[in-house]
């Protein structure tokens, strides 16, 4: 029986091998290919960058990265494994240190003024150097960093962020404020000695720091109304009313802002959005959910927009600058996903982003436009079990465990709330929908919610001076790169007359000259 068993075992395991990978000439051919495209790249795009997009993945370590190339090639009737995100396709790789100047394991607050701001921070703080404490007011004035996108403001190109979060929230917010606190979305988050200390909340920050972002989109509209003002689309939800105890309607500060003959436009859902003559319109705030967009699993399809929707509005607007532009695109709830165990929502949120990536790459051109790829930090998000090629990414792993002799599902978290105890021993997860867009991976310690990675991130980068994302950087590296490839910030000097630095591959052979002389 047991010999049965084993050749049953092996017909199946030949059975998932496509025939032409059974041929050795088909890798020889796939690698060769390979090493061509990496010879090309000897030849260095030395533009100067017109446009730049970051792409911000919360949460998108690298397992998370694989995992989401399975996803997106089992959507598409494949095996998975084979299949190539938009990003993978990006010919410049490094990796990016993400710890926080008081944190190993980091918040997206402290990582967003790292990638946005260019130095270091601590955790929960946004916008302001490491001199600030969290909680702590008083700390803040005079710490206050700049970040790239006003960089790229102040030498008159168009700006925008796109997020599926709170326009609030860590990521955009990194972009445009200084706060002692992550949490102080309106003034009603904000405590008694903050307010007195003359702290603005980030909200108000928004409209007033730099008032002429020509493009904002996601979700948060609850911080921009008074206290108890009804929600437009949830009227009779009382979590969804405004939250501000100044009683300021900042959705009609933002327009009233705008320069005179300028046309400023709020919208709130998807169809408004898609409306939209974008010819005439100078300014754009969408503003779509009360606080986070919903998952692109549960998403209204008609009040909605997805991000790849929101992200070639976006373009089309910043486009209309001849001096170019910079977007901030944020797949904000990939984290959200993995803090709540729900893996099948975290991965959807990946496949999403990456379609709007590939989206953004065909409306740009690599000759004029950096593009660059990463995530703020990882999460304890792992996938493994011996899976045979093929397996379900939400599936259960090919065998039993050999101690307590249950099933478990590939995916697992170092910790979270999927943890659960039946009976005094671990859930059998064979009697639960474990394909569930909610269901929570099992976990191995406890918690409400689970914990970010401290490891490592990826950064891919398509463009003028992608080349300079090259090997393991500290995080705040990467708007300094950027910045230079787009002559704007502090450091121009190369960019005198257009000029560039010589070509760098010169620099090896004359080197090599002076050792042979």
């Amino acid at each position: 029986m047991k010999a049965l068993l084993l050749l049953l075992a092996q017909l199946c395991s030949a059975s998932l091998v496509p025939e032409r990978e059974k041929d050795p000439e088909y890798w020889r051919r796939q690698a060769q290919e390979t090493l061509r495209n990496a010879l090309r790249l000897q030849r260095l795009n030395q533009n100067v960058a017109k446009n730049l997009i970051l792409f911000l993945g919360d949460g998108m370590g690298v397992s998370t990265v694989t995992a989401a190339r399975i996803l997106k090639g089992q959507l598409q009737h494949g095996q998975g494994e084979e299949s190539l995100l938009e990003m993978e396709k990006f010919p410049y790789v490094a990796l990016a240190k993400t710890y926080n100047t008081n944190a190993q394991v980091p918040d997206s607050a402290g990582t967003a003024t790292a990638y946005l701001c260019g130095v270091k921070a601590n955790e929960g703080t946004l916008g302001v150097s490491a001199g600030v404490t969290r909680d702590r007011c008083n700390t803040t004035k005079g710490q206050e960093v700049t970040s790239i996108l006003r960089w790229a403001k102040d030498a008159g190109k168009a700006v925008g962020i796109v997020t599926t979060t709170r326009v609030t929230h860590a990521t955009p917010s990194a972009a445009y404020a200084h706060s002692a606190n992550r949490d102080w979305y309106s003034d009603g988050e904000m405590p008694p000695d903050a307010l007195e200390g003359g702290c603005k909340d980030i909200a108000r920050q928004l409209v007033e720091n730099i008032p002429d972002i020509e493009v904002i989109m996601g979700g948060g509209r609850k911080y921009m109304f008074p206290k108890n003002a009804s929600d437009v689309e949830y009227p009779r939800e009382e979590k969804h009313r405004g939250t501000r105890l100044d009683r300021r309607n900042l959705v009609q500060a933002w327009q009233e802002a705008k320069p005179p003959g300028k046309v400023a436009k709020y919208v709130w859902n998807r169809r408004e959005l898609l409306a939209l003559n974008l010819s005439r319109v100078d300014f754009l705030l969408g503003l779509f959910e009360p606080g986070d967009m919903v998952y692109e699993l549960d998403r209204n399809n008609e009040t909605d927009p997805s991000l790849s929707e929101m992200v070639a509005v976006a373009i089309r607007m910043l486009q209309k600058n001849p001096r170019g532009f910079f977007l901030l695109v944020e797949g904000g709830r990939i984290d959200h996903g993995h803090h709540e165990g729900k893996a099948k929502q975290a991965l959807h949120e990946a496949v999403e982003l990456d379609r709007a990536i590939g989206l953004a790459t065909r409306l740009t051109s690599a000759q004029d436009t950096l593009s660059v790829v990463t995530a703020d930090h990882s999460h304890v998000f792992t996938f493994g079990g011996y899976t045979p090629r093929g397996n379900p990414i939400f599936g259960l792993a090919p065998m039993q465990s050999d101690v307590d002799r249950k099933p478990f599902t590939s995916i697992l978290y170092g910790n979270g709330p999927g943890y659960k105890i039946v009976a005094g021993e671990r859930e059998n997860v064979s009697a639960v929908d474990f394909a569930h867009a909610d269901y929570q991976a099992q976990s191995a310690v406890p918690l409400r919610q689970e914990t970010h990675g401290g490891e490592d991130v990826a950064v891919f980068a398509q463009g003028p001076m992608a080349h300079l994302l090259h090997g393991v950087h500290e995080q705040n590296y990467i708007p300094h790169a950027m910045a230079y490839a787009a002559c704007i910030g502090s450091n121009r000097g190369h960019c005198n007359a257009g000029a560039r630095p010589a070509a760098p591959l010169l620099l090896p052979f004359l080197a090599l000259l002076v050792l042979l002389c």
